[in-house]
Parts: C-alpha cells; sequence; structure tokens
C-alpha cells in the first residue's frame, strides 16, 4: 500500500497579544511571519462564567489592523478624543497555558518568557521561562471572596518557570516511535480520514493543486495528545470544544536536555526527555504505591532520542529512540511520616488478592508499550528488620497471578536485584552486573530506528545485533515493550540502573546509524561523559520534583570514583531531602492538586487546606463503587491481545484514527513547511543567540585540549583528562566572556568547530569533578596589576601536542624522496603542450610516473578544463534564463502559478 507524503501541523499561533477594553478582552494570535492571524473574544462582563469566542476566521496583516482600529475608536469614551484610548495593550505572549477559577471569576494564564532547549528534526522545544495569571471580570463586576487570594497563592506556588516545556509542532506527550508512525499511515486511510476543514475559512485557492493524485499535496497530520503526560489538560478543558486547535498548547512537566555529539564533525544530537505523569502525581513520602486506576506515584517516563542533525527531515533523516520507565511499585501501600523518622515503616493498606491494581497499571502499559514488559525491582532483598522486603514479596505474588492468564511469549518479565547489597560489596562491581542485565533488557525489547540495518550491517553482521528483539519492519524497527525499574523511592539506585540501561541503547543506537563498527561504548570515553552528564541532570531534576531535594547516589559513586568532598554534598542532600519531606511537602502537594484540578474549590464545600487527607482526591472508589466490575482472568482490554508485540496505541486502527485529524495542504504550506518553521528566514540571526551553538559539545566541553591525533569522542581517556574549565563552576558572565574571547584565540583540536561558544545552559545541576581542567577554552591566567586587568594567554605548546608530530625531527629519507617526486610533478605541468595535448616524448617523468585522470572532465590541468556534458533539459532552462533576460516571458508552469498565488494571498487577502 503507497505511503502518502505526511508532515507534522505547526500551530499558526506562536505569538500573541492581548488587548484590554471595558467589556472585552481580545487576544490576538499570529504565526512566526505575522502573515496569518486569529482572533479570540473573551467576555469581562460575566462575574463566574468564561464566556471565549473564536470566529475560526483567518485574518491577514491588513485585516488586523483595521479590525483593531475599529475596536479603539468604537470603545473611547468620547467620539474622536485621541488622548483617551479604548484599546489598550495590556501583554505579549507566546501560548496559553489555560483558564482557571476558583471562588471568583476565571483568570487566564499566559506563557510570557520561553526559552529554546532541544531541536528534533527542526521542531523546537521550548521551556517556560516567565508566566502571567491575569484576571478576566472587570472590577465592575468582580463579586470578592475572602478566600480567593489564598487559592491564588497555591495555585502559583507550581512554579511554571520549573521544568514545564512545550513544542507548537512536535507532540511531547508522545514518544518518536509514535509520531513518526503517525506520519508513515498508508495513503488510503489518510484520504478516508481527511477532516473536513472548508467550515474553517474560505480559500480562494483551496481546490487548486490539492487534488488526490497531484504530486503537489501534503497531508499534515496532528494526533490527539497523550492526556497522562499533559499537565495543563484541566486548564483548557472549559474552551477545548470552543476555540481552534492552533490555540491549544498542551505542556508537560520532567526534563529535556540536548547535547552535540561531534563525531570527526558530524553533528548528532543527542536528546534526554522525561515526561512526567499527572496521575496521582505528587511529593515523595504523601504519594506512595498505586491508585484504584492504576496509576502509580512517580510515574515518569524517559526517552532517549539520537538522531544526525545534518539531516533535518523527518522523512530522509534518520532518527532513533529508545524509551523506559520509572514508577513506585503498583500497590496499595504508603509510609506514615507523622513519627518524623527517617525511614518510616512501609504499610500495604489494603489487601490486593487478586492483584487488580497491578493489573490495571500493567494493562496501561500493554497498551502503550507493547511486549514483553520487563520489571527491575532494585530494592533490598535481606533485610534484619522487614522494610522494603514487604514490596518485592507482594509484588512477585501480583506478578505471578497474573501471568498465568497472558500467554507465556507475551508474559511479564520479573528481575530482582537488590542493589544496595551489591553496592555494599567488595567483591562485585555494581555498574559491570547493571550491564549485564541491560544487555539483555535491550536485546528484548529492541529499540526504534526509523531506516533499515546498513548494508554493511548486514555483510558483516554483528553476532549481537542478530540477537536483537524489537519488530523489524521494511522501514526500519520498532521497539516493542519496554523496562519498567523501580525502588522504593525511585530516584537514585533507578537513576544509575537507568543510565546502564541507556548507555547500552546508546550503543546499539549509534551502531545502526552506521557510526560505530561494534554496539558496545566504554566508560570515560567522551560520548559516555557527555551522556552521563544529561543523566545526571535528568536524576537531579526528577529528584527535586518528588524528593526535595538533588540525587545523593550518582553514578560516580556507584563507580567508587566519586571524590572526598563528594560525601560531604551527600550528608547535605539528605538533610535537604528530609527537610523537604516533613515541612514543605504538604503544601507542595495541595499545589499540585490544585494545579491539576483533582480539587475543585466551591461553595459550600470544604476548603483544600480544610482537608485531613487527600485520599478520597485521587481514589475515586472510595466515596462511590464501580458499576462494572473487572475480570480477574482477562485483566486486560478486550482487543490488546491480539496485536501484541505491537503495542496497541500505534497499530492501524478505528479507534486510533478517531485521535488523529487530517488536513490536506500545498506543499508550500506554512502550516506544515518545517523548513520555513526552522530557519525562518524572515528573521535576522545571530551567532550568538543560535542553539545548535549554545548546546552542549563534545568536542568543545568535554575532548582534552592536547588530544593531538585522536579526536574521536569514542576513544578511552585517562581518568585526568577532562576538559573541564579551570574556572571552575562559576556563572560568573565576564568570566564566561572571557572563556569564549580566549577560545577564539587558541588554536583549536582537531575536528573541532570553527565557531565555539559556551553553553548557556542554567539547569545549576552540579557539573563533574571540581578542579577539573577546561574543555572549552585554553587556560588562561588572570593577573590584577592595579586598576586593568590584564589577560596573559598561555598559547605555547609543543607542535606534538597541536599538530600530533614534532616539526623539529628532521623528514625521513622516504619522506623525501615523495616530496622530491611532488616537486617535479609541478615543475613538469609547466612543460605540457596545449597544441599536441600530450606530454613532450622527452619528458624526464616519463618513465617514472604515469598519471590517470580522476576527473569527470575529459581533460583536466592547472591550465585548462573542458566544461561537462549538459543534458537538454538544462539546456532549455539555461536558453529560456537568457531569453527571460532579453525580455521574452514564457508562460508559468502550474507548480510556479500556485506559488505565486500563495505569495499574493498571504501577502495581500
Amino acid at each position: 500500500m503507497p505511503v502518502a507524503a505526511t508532515a507534522p501541523l505547526i500551530s499558526s499561533v506562536q505569538k500573541l497579544v492581548l488587548y484590554e477594553t471595558r467589556a472585552r478582552y481580545f487576544l490576538v494570535g499570529s504565526n512566526p511571519a505575522e502573515t496569518k492571524y486569529r482572533v479570540l473574544k473573551i467576555d469581562r462582563t460575566e462575574p463566574k462564567d468564561l464566556v471565549v469566542i473564536d470566529d475560526k476566521h483567518v485574518y491577514t496583516q491588513q485585516e488586523v489592523r483595521e479590525l483593531l482600529g475599529r475596536l479603539d475608536l468604537g470603545n473611547r469614551t468620547k467620539m474622536g478624543q485621541k488622548g483617551s484610548s479604548g484599546l489598550s495593550r495590556a501583554v505579549s505572549a507566546f501560548g496559553i497555558v489555560g483558564f482557571v477559577r476558583f471562588l471568583e471569576g476565571y483568570y487566564i494564564v499566559l506563557i510570557t518568557k520561553r526559552r529554546k532547549m532541544a531541536d528534533i528534526g527542526g521542531h523546537a522545544i521550548y521551556k517556560i521561562e516567565d508566566t502571567n495569571m491575569i484576571y478576566i471580570p472587570n472590577d465592575s463586576v468582580r463579586i470578592s471572596h475572602p478566600d480567593e487570594a489564598r487559592y491564588l497563592r497555591i495555585f502559583q506556588n507550581v512554579d511554571l518557570s520549573s521544568n514545564f516545556y512545550f513544542s507548537y509542532s512536535y507532540d511531547l506527550s508522545h514518544s518518536l516511535q509514535y509520531n513518526l508512525t503517525v506520519l508513515r499511515m498508508p495513503l488510503e486511510i489518510l484520504k478516508t480520514e481527511t477532516s473536513q476543514t472548508r467550515q474553517e475559512g474560505f480559500d480562494i485557492f483551496e481546490d487548486e493543486g490539492l487534488s488526490t493524485q497531484g504530486g503537489s499535496g501534503v497531508f499534515g497530520i496532528c494526533s490527539k495528545p497523550y492526556e497522562k503526560y499533559v499537565w495543563n489538560a484541566k486548564l483548557l478543558e472549559a474552551v477545548r470544544s470552543a476555540v481552534h486547535r492552533d490555540w491549544l498548547l498542551y505542556i508537560i512537566h520532567g526534563f529535556c536536555g540536548q547535547s552535540k555529539l561531534l563525531i570527526y564533525g558530524r553533528p548528532i544530537y543527542v536528546t534526554l526527555i522525561a515526561r512526567r505523569s499527572s496521575k496521582f502525581a505528587g511529593t515523595r513520602f504523601l504519594k506512595r504505591g498505586a491508585n484504584c486506576e492504576g496509576d502509580v506515584a512517580n510515574e515518569v517516563e524517559t526517552e532517549q532520542i539520537i538522531y544526525d542533525a545534518s539531516v533535518m527531515s523527518f522523512s530522509a533523516g534518520s532518527y532513533s529512540s529508545y524509551v523506559q520507565v520509572r514508577g513506585s511499585v503498583p500497590l496499595y501501600w504508603s509510609q506514615d511520616i507523622s513519627t518524623m523518622m527517617p525511614k518510616p515503616p512501609i504499610t500495604l493498606d489494603q489487601a490486593d488478592p487478586y492483584a487488580h491494581v497491578a493489573a490495571l497499571h500493567f494493562d496501561q502499559m500493554l497498551q502503550r508499550f507493547g511486549s514483553p514488559l520487563i520489571i527491575l525491582n532494585l530494592v533490598k532483598e535481606r533485610e534484619k528488620r522487614k522494610h522494603e522486603r514487604i514490596l518485592s514479596e507482594e509484588l512477585v505474588a501480583a506478578v505471578t497471578y497474573l501471568n498465568q492468564f497472558l500467554p507465556p511469549e507475551h508474559a511479564i518479565i520479573y528481575i530482582p536485584w537488590d542493589m544496595a547489597k551489591y553496592t555494599k560489596s567488595k567483591l562485585c562491581n555494581v555498574l559491570d552486573r547493571l550491564n549485564v542485565i541491560a544487555e539483555s533488557v535491550v536485546k528484548k525489547t529492541g529499540f526504534f530506528v526509523n531506516r533499515p540495518d546498513s548494508y554493511c550491517n548486514i555483510l558483516r553482521p554483528d553476532e549481537k545485533w542478530n540477537e536483537l528483539g524489537g519488530c523489524v519492519v521494511s522501514t526500519g524497527r520498532l521497539q516493542t515493550g519496554v523496562l519498567r525499574t523501580n525502588c522504593v523511592d525511585c530516584l537514585d539506585r533507578t537513576n544509575t540502573a537507568q543510565f546502564m540501561v541507556g548507555k547500552c541503547a546508546l550503543a546499539y543506537q549509534l551502531y545502526s546509524l552506521g557510526l560505530i563498527d561494534k554496539p558496545n561504548l566504554q566508560f570515560d570515553t567522551d560520548a559516555v561523559r557527555l551522556f552521563e552528564e544529561l543523566y545526571e541532570d535528568h536524576g537531579d531534576t526528577l529528584s527535586l520534583q518528588y524528593g526535595g531535594s538533588q540525587l545523593v547516589h550518582r553514578v560516580k559513586t556507584y563507580r567508587k570514583i566519586a571524590p572526598w568532598t563528594q560525601h560531604s554534598k551527600d550528608i547535605m542532600q539528605t538533610l535537604s531531602r528530609y527537610y523537604s519531606n516533613a515541612f514543605s511537602d504538604a503544601d507542595r502537594q495541595d499545589s499540585i492538586n490544585l494545579f491539576l484540578g483533582v480539587f475543585k474549590p466551591a461553595e459550600g464545600k470544604p476548603h483544600l487546606w480544610e482537608l485531613p487527607t487527600d485520599f478520597y482526591l485521587h481514589h475515586k472508589n472510595a466515596l462511590s463503587l464501580s458499576q462494572t466490575r473487572r475480570s480477574y482472568t482477562y485483566w486486560w482490554t478486550p482487543g490488546v491481545l491480539k496485536h501484541l508485540p505491537l503495542p496497541f496505541d500505534e497499530v492501524t486502527c478505528a479507534e486510533n484514527r478517531r485521535k488523529l485529524t487530517v488536513k490536506k495542504f500545498h506543499k508550500y504550506d506554512e502550516e506544515i513547511d518545517i523548513h520555513n518553521e526552522f530557519f525562518r528566514p524572515y528573521e535576522l540571526s545571530s551567532f550568538d543567540e543560535n542553539f545548535c551553538l549554545a548546546m552542549t559539545n563534545s568536542t568543545r566541553d568535554f575532548m582534552p585540549k592536547n588530544v593531538g591525533i585522536d579526536p574521536s569522542p569514542f576513544t578511552v581517556r585517562k581518568p585526568d583528562e577532562t576538559g573541564k574549565s579551570v574556572l571552575g563552576n562559576k556563572n560568573n558572565r565576564e568570566e564566561t566572556v572571557l572563556q569564549r574571547k580566549t577560545a577564539a584565540s587558541a588554536p583549536p583540536p582537531p575536528s573541532e568547530e570553527a565557531v565555539s561558544s559556551s553553553s548557556e545552559d542554567d539547569s545549576g545541576t552540579d557539573k563533574e569533578d571540581e578542579g577539573a581542567v577546561s574543555q572549552r577554552s585554553t587556560p588562561v591566567k588572570v593577573t590584577d596589576t592595579g586598576d586593568n586587568t590584564k589577560i596573559t594567554e598561555n598559547v605555547v605548546q609543543a607542535t606534538k601536542d597541536v599538530y600530533g608530530i614534532n616539526l623539529s625531527d628532521t623528514p625521513s629519507e622516504e619522506d623525501l624522496a615523495i616530496y622530491e617526486r611532488f616537486v617535479q610533478l609541478g615543475q613538469g605541468q609547466h612543460k605540457y603542450d596545449k597544441g599536441s595535448q600530450q606530454f613532450c616524448s622527452k619528458h624526464p617523468l616519463d618513465e617514472v610516473i604515469n598519471l590517470k585522470p580522476i576527473s569527470s572532465f575529459s581533460q583536466d590541468s592547472i591550465y585548462e578544463v573542458q566544461p561537462p556534458r549538459t543534458d537538454k533539459k538544462s539546456m532549455e532552462i539555461f536558453q529560456a534564463h537568457i531569453e527571460v533576460g532579453r525580455g521574452n516571458f514564457q508562460p508559468l508552469g502550474r507548480d510556479d502559478l500556485l506559488i505565486y498565488r500563495e505569495y499574493v494571498r498571504n501577502r495581500y487577502m
């Protein structure tokens, strides 16, 4: 079945301006080029109701100016009075987070600052830097409530500028495998699913060039977000059905980081995206186990994406991803923190002999990931006092019960491994054992890659490559199944285990893209150091969100190479975590419940701060029993089992097709043109603000400066070889500029980019070992002499370090002979006979060397070349170009006419 030309839909509302009158707010949204506009009208006369009107019309710039002019004129207090404007500009923004109401009227939450954090195939991912919360009703109709201010403070306690991300064109709630699978839907299915778009606005050119058989038509596809990982779904609920989809901007919470791995100048982007679940979300001791719907606490889906940044297109580029999950043990359990103990006792709250809650949880995973589901349980197995082992025993019983009803080939795989015991042992290397587990896991699940196996891999297959699992299709490979890792908190031990599995998967991903010759990566290489730093930032961020502090035990701790100063840091992080859990987690939990819409304030109901517990908010069956009971034996959703090992969510069926929005466009339309979206030719670009130059770079940030003749990021470095800055981890702006200037003046190492700038990632997490040497610049020495500060650059380096050879050595006789022959060859070119086009018969090199042409030209020398032959079509194009210069125009072709009409429509209509 033929595959159609497809592309993700790009939101045409990326710049917003809020205008204010006494009776209404007018929210004007436009695309980045400011050629298409949409307008939302928000009523301010309703004290408690939200009235939002979207006329679904696409305005031009001229039409919007006229509309705002009429609104300004019509809302002045006196006709013709210029001093008192009837329409005022309130705020500029980049998107709508949502609308929320407590006890008075509605508020609108707008994104006012953003920062680009990653780029996936030209699709930008932004981090929210600042927001603005604006009360909608006019003061004249406002009905005050004494508790409104307290609810507002609780809501704003969720810091939207901390690790919330969004994208205008890439669905962050789904994996890369899902997003690219949707784009590969067969043509016949897309024809039947094309949505009715002509009702949205009249377009005089909408039928031209968009025939089903035409080659210029492209299907734009937008999928329904996976609401489990969307954090503003409740905030957009009030307007979702009333406004155009471009106004709806879905945000995720978690982590997003990207680094550039330079392999001899070839840019490979390594991206890490963590999606935190919005179901049963909360803080460490207040959210444990699972709720009645199978949602577990601290559930995070981590995806690592590798792609070749030299080719940007989803259809032509090389992309690979691997997904793994962490989450609390799916049982009814909790810990009582009222005892003020560092490790409160674990309590099983409800008996669940038929593993009902575990069945619901694993059913969700089967739908999203397919089979096999692999559980890596890292909790303690042997304890003097039974503590963590309570969870292990119950989890084993639940998995054993559920597996007896599944087909053996799709059974849940359970791997228990007491990581704490092996860490204390001096005879066992923890990471070696984790590496063995990681190899077996990746071989079972496989990974996603959007291109078939390389020919060289087929000719010389690796032993491990032939044992790889997953699903092999004509377009590449699919990951089937997922690894689910847990300890008690799912923080320190889990992050290290996930790093080792990710490192193993990274080797397979690089091998599948043809970047390494064997699917194996060693520690202490630039590539693994870069990947480890990403995972450290990832672990610190998730630990702060759930536990209240950064990681206590890191990868270096388990490698037993952490410096002695790390122990004092671990103690401080432990104290910080304990303080947060004891004193601030309750307030944070209230904020999360209010933000996610778990608790909705209402007159006559107890206030949020008056509730003794939030158990009834998260467990809906506590207040009312469900009318339908799930089967104790057929515990999965109907239809899931027959598609395994493929995930049900990625299968082409009627239920999944209803989640898609499909619209056909011309191939040059801005809503599907990712090239125009990424490069933005209508804007002035600056190298200093270019994201690809500011991101972490393996050559600049990790490769030692004296690397010499081996710049490969896969070469094992000595432990003392590092590129970290001698200026330490200071965030002083002047020192950053100093580093940049010094790096620009010093000779760069081989394969380093010509333009170098320091990374501007201000995540605030710990970097590598203290006191390490700079990898971003050559060493500098700052001396203070009075009022002036002089900079002395240490640029005198041995030629062996810079060029890889010692120039003071005398060349060998063999090298001298080669050089003399090269000189004679250059002298012989002066005796070239143009008339005969042959060398003179008495040429001294006739018997010494016989040159064979390697050029595509029949004649080629430093004096004369013969132009290549051109085909007929190229000559016709050239002749037409000459005729145009003489004033003789030819009739325009169909594609040229469509491009011109598109330009006229966007510019003047």
